[in-house]
């Protein structure tokens, strides 16, 4: 088995994202970037495959962070009792980012926890040599014709995006943007893998220095 570290890297744009803060309680704010399961998921949205795994490396950000007031009515389980029986929705106020651009960069390798895998996932891993590779050659192909496995979106479901796919040459990195210290982001909420149980981590000390984010390196498999 190929166990080669391969690489892969997209752009993506959109109007509007909401990158949660867990400590923004029931009215959310936004980080200015996005986390690292919230990468996984983007890159995961073009092509998914539990035979591999997909680390988030760094995102760079292309646009200057701008923050706007957002307020939609909520209608989901977590209204009271009463509000669910009476069928009444609430008003939810957000802060979000607006005109938001990134370029992400990600890792893959072939996923060591195989006792985890589905069936299909076993009798593919099963028959190809390298399956970051095959992930890496797939994804490219897929990132370049326009296709996606499932809808992507920047946070919320209704925050779809302008752009996904290669970098544009017009895109620039905000160098020049001015450090924005994080003292502790959401990493991720299921870090043991396919089918693990809930488990929230966070990354502390974080800093967006000349508009670029590095995800710090955990794990044995990083």
């Amino acid at each position: 088995m190929n166990n080669k570290v391969y690489s892969v890297s997209m752009e993506i744009a959109g109007n509007t994202a909401l990158w949660t803060r867990p400590d923004s309680g029931d009215s959310p704010s936004s980080y200015e970037a996005p986390t690292y399961s919230a990468v996984r998921a983007l890159f995961e949205g073009i092509l998914w495959g539990p035979a591999v795994l997909i680390i988030p490396r760094k995102v760079e950000l292309c646009k200057q962070p701008q923050y706007h007031t957002y307020v939609t009515n909520y209608g989901g389980p977590l209204r009271s009792s009463k509000s669910v029986k009476s069928g009444n929705n609430y008003q939810l106020f957000a802060t979000v980012l607006v005109d938001v651009c990134y370029r992400l960069y990600a890792d893959v390798v072939a996923n060591p926890n195989k006792e985890m895998l589905p069936d299909k996932a076993s009798i593919w891993e099963r028959r190809t040599t390298s399956p970051g590779h095959a992930y890496q050659e797939m994804f490219n192909r897929r990132l370049k014709c326009g296709q996606s496995y499932a809808t992507l979106f920047l946070g919320w479901s209704e925050f779809t995006v302008s752009y996904v796919g290669p970098f544009r040459e017009k895109t620039q990195v905000c160098t020049d943007l001015p450090d924005i210290p994080i003292p502790s982001m959401l990493r991720e909420v299921f870090p043991d893998g396919y089918r693990s149980s809930y488990r929230a981590v966070y990354d502390n000390d974080l800093c967006i220095h000349r508009g670029t984010l590095v995800y710090p390196e955990r794990g044995a498999c990083l």
